[in-house]
């Protein structure tokens, strides 16, 4: 509907109670980081760097009444932040 650009752009970033939040702008074009998957007619951009918290990914995106909302499954996730706009990590396989 927007007219141009290459797709979404996902990320995330440091923020909220529980330490990352999602991040979803326009990608107007590649960047040398990105790596671009693509599903259903969709193309989504994700910095690399980002790859390790997003990795196993579901998002969705659905219309309920008059919102709009993207909804997030992130098998990365031990505890989403109870106003649903963070996430904590799962430790690392391994880590001490």
């Amino acid at each position: 509907e927007r007219g141009h650009g290459l797709g979404l752009r996902l990320g995330i970033k440091t923020t909220g109670c529980s330490g990352y939040a999602y991040l979803i702008d326009y990608a107007d074009d590649q960047r040398g980081d990105d790596v671009v998957v693509e599903a259903h007619g969709v193309k989504v951009l994700v910095a690399e760097k980002d790859l390790p918290l997003l990795q196993g990914l579901r998002m969705d995106f659905r219309r309920e009444g008059l919102n709009e909302v993207f909804r997030f499954d992130n098998p990365n996730a031990a505890a989403l932040c109870g106003c649903g706009e963070s996430f904590s990590p799962a430790p690392a396989v391994g880590a001490a």
